[in-house]
């Protein structure tokens, strides 16, 4: 593989001779995808032009990766559709790439676009999934690494599945892999890797043992290899060996609805080199999960996870590599700017890549980002879904939101007496219906912990209202 960006003319010699080589010249890709690959070699051109954005530096002659998995290596009734699993296409709007849709899945229907609120130990914070569905709650997320560690797949299996285990019968769950918790060992949160511009992080964590053996305080808090990665639990120090196999296993025990298969999850700031290589690792992984995935679907849908940071070139080969293979979903990850503006700059000229074809027909995530700014400003690309601890956080923190914008409780001394005024005018959640500010300032000032309580009850309602209302403004050819 050469992948250049000289001159500002892009060789896009891996995704074009690829889809090119397999697709049409040994015939091998199912019917219905063939018509497509005009179009993706179509929009390389199209995308070619933001050459300005991307890193020029030359990536090695000398890098020669695993080769891929082609699409024809999947079985060909893995492309067609899905009984379990869809996208329904209610209304495309004429102003933007903006849609209203539903995506049907064993346990109920998800509102497109829609708010997916993060329940990273299988819990939320703050409320109980009573009262996150009558709050409007739809699709929760929740998060393989913390339940691998504790309790365990094994136990939740054993309970029927973590529907049962959640009691959470009727509604929709996704979980991820585990990678991004893991690579965030090594480089820790967004913000702290933007800080440190992509240094790895010095690991702390050692077994009660004193096994220094992999991880010592000088060490990298975790060790990628082309069969998975080496990482502690930060619960005990214990050694793991996280694979694409054992999270696909994992989250079969589980019984989402929706799965995330392992990716490589670099830093912004990174050396083309390392990621070209982090890009392709990813690409190997996630058809090393599909591929066991397929092995036993089990009702469950698999979305894959597009890579390449903001790099225009990277981008549109992942979009391209992994649109060609029979996943059930896009989900948009990796690195996405370093701030709301590139994010949306990146989804302004990427997004419109799966307006081709048959991926118009499958639903897209945006992972991690679910802020009311960023979702504002995403959907009108055709994001379908977005998740994020946003309100939950924020609510522990004594931020409320409302139609006029956050309100801090604990800001100057109105809210105290403000007696008989609920935290947003027309707002229906039963703590706007029960409890006026001036209690809710008490409460947060007493450190009560039923303040957040009522807080999460709110904030997670008013995000399903948001998305509700801007459902309706699609609708109504507003956005």
């Amino acid at each position: 593989m050469c992948v250049s960006s000289s001159n500002n003319n892009y060789n896009y010699n891996y995704n074009y001779n690829y889809n090119y080589n397999y697709n049409y010249k040994n015939n091998n890709t199912p019917k219905e995808y063939k018509s497509d690959f005009k179009k993706i070699t179509k929009g390389l051109k199209l995308f070619s032009s933001n050459a300005s954005s991307v890193n020029k530096q030359e990536v090695s002659s000398e890098y020669s990766p695993p080769s891929l998995d082609s699409p024809s290596s999947f079985p060909e009734w893995a492309y067609e559709a899905r009984d379990f699993f869809r996208y329904e296409l209610i209304y495309q709007s004429e102003k933007s790439l903006a849609r209203v849709g539903r995506i049907h899945t064993p346990h109920g229907i998800i509102d497109t676009p829609g708010f997916v609120a993060v329940a990273t130990n299988g819990a939320l914070k703050g409320l109980d999934f009573r009262q996150a569905d009558e709050a409007g709650q739809q699709l929760v997320f929740c998060n393989s690494y913390h339940l691998m560690l504790q309790p365990g797949p094994e136990v939740i299996q054993e309970a029927g599945g973590l529907h049962k285990y959640i009691n959470r019968p009727n509604k929709p769950l996704i979980t991820d892999s585990g990678g991004f918790q893991v690579f965030s060992l090594a480089y820790g949160s967004v913000k702290e890797s933007l800080d440190s511009e992509g240094e790895l992080k010095r690991a702390n964590i050692k077994s009660r043992r004193g096994d220094k053996s992999f991880m010592t305080k000088d060490g990298p808090a975790v060790k990628v290899t082309e069969d998975g990665v080496y990482f502690r639990s930060y619960r005990d120090g214990r050694k793991i060996f996280l694979t694409p196999e054992s999270t696909v296993e994992a989250q079969k025990s589980y019984g989402s609805d929706i799965i995330i298969p392992l990716d490589q999850l670099p830093p912004y700031h990174i050396d083309r080199q390392k990621l070209v290589e982090s890009v392709d690792r990813s690409h190997r992984w996630e058809a090393r999960s599909l591929r066991k995935h397929l092995e036993d679907v089990k009702q469950q849908a698999m979305y894959c996870v597009v890579h390449g940071g903001v790099d225009v070139e990277l981008r549109t080969e992942s979009v391209n590599y992994l649109t060609s293979l029979p996943f059930d979903g896009y989900a948009i990850g990796g690195s996405l700017g370093k701030n709301s503006e590139e994010l949306l700059e990146l989804l302004d000229w990427m997004m419109p890549m799966f307006e081709q074809g048959h991926r118009k027909d499958k639903p897209r995530h945006l992972l991690g980002i679910a802020d009311e700014a960023s979702i504002q400003g995403a959907l009108v690309h055709g994001i379908d879904t977005f998740d994020s601890c946003y309100p939950t956080r924020l609510s522990r923190h004594g931020t409320l939101l409302t139609k006029e914008g956050k309100m801090h409780i604990a800001s100057g001394k109105r809210h105290s007496k403000a007696y008989g005024l609920p935290i947003d005018e027309g707002c229906t959640c039963s703590t706007c219906s029960h409890y006026d500010r001036a209690y809710l300032w008490h409460l947060f000032k007493a450190r009560e912990p039923l303040f957040i309580q009522l807080a999460a009850v709110h904030n997670v309602h008013y995000m399903n209202d948001l998305m509700a209302r801007l459902r309706q403004d699609i609708l109504d050819g507003k956005l």
